[in-house]
């Protein structure tokens, strides 16, 4: 059993960053691809990165590319989202996932197999 406990997130405003921090006990962290997921009042949970389990490969949605930044440290069992040049629309609660196997990056959120409780992010205008 894996568990994952989110952290870093805030009230900034526009403009503004924050680094998500997602931390693995319980298991092989490095058998596990990982993913930070995002929903919104009232929308569907939403892929936003991923990452392979030796940060080789990684996938964002188009909404985030070139502001986010996903990366992991499998000696600290912890996943990062590095969050620049946010936007009101990125307010959220923001998820970690992880996904058992690691070699491939999966946006649906039924194929990972562990998730955290959540952070949230608010970007005010």
């Amino acid at each position: 059993q894996v568990q994952l406990v989110e952290s870093g997130g805030g009230l900034v405003q526009a403009g503004g960053s924050l680094r998500l921090s997602c931390a693995a006990s319980g298991g092989t962290f490095s058998s596990y691809a990982m993913g930070w997921f995002r929903q919104a009042p009232g929308k569907e949970r939403e892929f936003v990165a991923g990452i392979t389990w030796n940060g080789g490969s990684t996938d964002y949605v188009d909404s985030v590319k070139g502001r986010f930044t996903i990366s992991r440290d499998n000696a600290k069992n912890t996943v990062y989202l590095q969050m620049n040049s946010l936007k009101p629309e990125d307010t959220a609660v923001y998820y970690c996932a992880a996904e058992y196997g690691g070699s491939s990056i999966s946006r649906g959120y039924r194929w990972y197999n562990y998730w955290g409780q959540g952070t949230q992010v608010t970007v005010s205008a």
